[in-house]
């Protein structure tokens, strides 16, 4: 069972830029987007087999999610039921008769860190949550986390480390939420590999590789012995994120 992963940095955009292609050529069972910019209506896309869910921010052309799965799910939840967090479109789970999947678009903590306390709450609520879930059947979590969680996995980590994305906070939740029981299935696979997810649109950054890894594929650690391959398609343009990929 293959799933897929891709912050498309507004859809209606990538959509210019190929995004129907990628889709068809991944040919995933599930394909999650993140930030996708965009409210019901804006953009007519269907793929035949596939049934698609929708999760949009109050605000206009601001954060979304949405996965695309050819599996009817058991039940559908969008956010994680706390009003606080819940009116950026920013989770939607799917449950599955075996596992629960779950997307996500976390709140990034923004220039000067003027979201960090928003974050280290959102933090430890999805983590809640995840837990949650976890209780009742494994979880397959997959998006954009927003965080680089070790200096492997962003191209300069001593310039970035007081930058939104690389602090100490953030990157200590994340090893808070791994800790609870889930893996980060790239680096289970692959302990060493440099490998990139998100480039910025300045400095010719893609061209130089000078990327951070912050598109991730977690599971429950129960999972472990099913997961087949990770994989980031950095060869795939059309967002500044590339997707990434999990089988099963």
């Amino acid at each position: 069972m293959k799933f897929v992963s891709w912050n498309v940095n507004g859809l209606r955009a990538c959509e210019g830029k190929g995004f129907s292609d990628v889709f068809r050529s991944l040919d995933a069972d599930f394909f999650c987007l993140q930030e996708t910019k965009m409210q019901p209506g804006q953009l007519d896309l269907n793929f035949e087999g596939y049934k698609s869910y929708w999760n949009s921010a109050d605000k206009r052309g601001y954060s979304g999610t949405a996965i695309f799965t050819r599996h009817e799910p058991l039940s559908v939840e969008m956010g994680m039921g706390i009003d606080l967090h819940d009116h950026e479109g920013r989770v939607i789970t799917l449950e599955m008769p075996d596992f629960f999947l779950v997307t996500v678009y976390t709140p990034n903590s923004q220039d000067g860190l003027k979201r960090l306390d928003y974050r280290m709450s959102w933090d430890d609520a999805f983590r809640s949550y995840l837990k949650r879930l976890d209780q009742q059947k494994p979880v397959i979590v997959c998006g954009d986390m927003n965080v680089a969680h070790e200096e492997i996995d962003i191209k300069n980590p001593k310039s970035n480390r007081r930058n939104a994305g690389f602090t100490d906070e953030e990157r200590e939740k994340f090893t808070d939420l791994l800790a609870c029981g889930f893996t980060d299935t790239f680096r289970h696979l692959h302990p060493d590999e440099v490998r990139y997810s998100w480039w910025s649109y300045r400095f010719q950054a893609r061209e130089k590789n000078a990327g951070w890894r912050i598109d991730y594929f977690l599971t429950s650690n129960r999972l472990q012995p099913a997961i087949v391959s990770a994989s980031i398609h950095t060869d795939i343009m059309g967002s500044d994120h590339c997707p990434v990929e999990l089988v099963i």
